[in-house]
């Protein structure tokens, strides 16, 4: 007869349970997502997103060292330009906001890695991802048109400095396009992390207000992903590794723990997740009404997106989370 198995023996003493822990969240894993904006000494809040600000340039390379200092290795700059167009070209300008962000922290961090999100929402006057047909008001993107404008954009960015591309339209192709791109240009050392599965989702909500990117008619679901669905993600990946993607993000993160985990085991190549606004602003709103301890659901939640497969996280409780695992 077999004795009892007791796996509480491993759990009652702190320093044994941390001797057989499986997963380990440090600050490494984390990179920490800035809205920048025009102007100088700007800080405005996001009414949505507590804790998270719209900043001038100046205002981001604050950002940037203390970012920095905490230990965490990377930052991700998205961009409000002034004006905006149907060609985007806030989005592509050697003068466009994040270009300008890019090289001001580059110049003042050098050793923090600076990714930008390679996208077009936030420039084009329409707010969608891309050329439209002229006249479409449902939100259908013209694929083709589109990657020219993303392989000129990722261009750009690169001559400002920025260390990672990470495309994030979902335009069939757009992969391959800015890897081109940036090889013909000179930057074949620069790696690309892919929004490789990026779901037409709820709760990007906040993101919308912080960014000022909301869709002005129809909605993204022509070429987001169905939350729905879970073997398109692994079809989505498939391309992208074969288009020459270093890392692959799964966006969003929280609702999305079993596409993490099918991808991470899918590829050898390093997996992101992206806890996305509405689930950050989700905590927020509990911690601010008292029902939960920030802390703790807060390292609880990005212990499990290490658990699913995570090997970074993009989020917004980062600089809070290094804090907390520096004390």
């Amino acid at each position: 007869m077999f004795p009892i198995q007791r796996p509480r023996r491993l759990r009652s003493h702190p320093q044994l349970r941390r001797m057989v822990q499986e997963n380990l969240l440090t600050t490494n894993d984390l990179i920490y997502p800035l809205f920048a904006v025009p102007g100088e000494g700007f800080a405005k809040e996001v009414k949505s997103m507590p804790g998270v600000y719209q900043l001038s340039i100046d205002k981001i390379v604050e950002e940037a060292k203390e970012v920095y200092d905490l230990g965490i290795p990377a930052i991700i700059l998205f961009g409000i330009p002034a004006d905006k167009d149907i060609d985007a070209t806030g989005a592509w300008h050697d003068h466009g906001i994040v270009q300008l962000a890019a090289t001001a922290v580059k110049e003042a961090v050098p050793d923090l890695i600076v990714m930008v999100d390679t996208c077009l929402c936030e420039y084009t006057s329409h707010g969608h991802c891309g050329y439209l047909q002229v006249g479409d008001l449902s939100g259908r993107v013209l694929n083709d048109p589109t990657l020219e404008l993303l392989k000129k954009t990722a261009v750009s960015q690169a001559k400002a400095g920025a260390d990672i591309i990470a495309p994030s339209g979902m335009m069939d192709g757009f992969v391959q396009a800015v890897r081109a791109g940036l090889d013909e240009a000179g930057f074949q050392d620069i790696p690309i992390m892919s929004y490789a599965a990026k779901y037409a989702s709820a709760y990007y909500g906040p993101f919308r207000d912080a960014a000022d990117s909301a869709p002005q008619f129809g909605d993204r679901r022509t070429y987001q992903m169905d939350p729905a669905n879970g073997r398109e993600a692994l079809k989505e990946i498939e391309l992208d590794m074969a288009e020459g993607a270093d890392m692959l993000m799964v966006k969003p993160a929280l609702a999305y723990m079993d596409i993490i985990w099918r991808v991470k085991q899918a590829t050898q190549l390093p997996v992101a997740a992206y806890n996305v606004s509405g689930e950050y602003s989700m905590v927020k709103a509990a911690v601010l009404n008292g029902w939960v301890d920030e802390q703790r659901v807060v390292m609880e939640t990005l212990l499990g997106f290490k658990r699913a497969g995570a090997d970074l996280i993009l989020t917004y409780h980062a600089k809070d989370a290094a804090r907390w695992l520096n004390a």
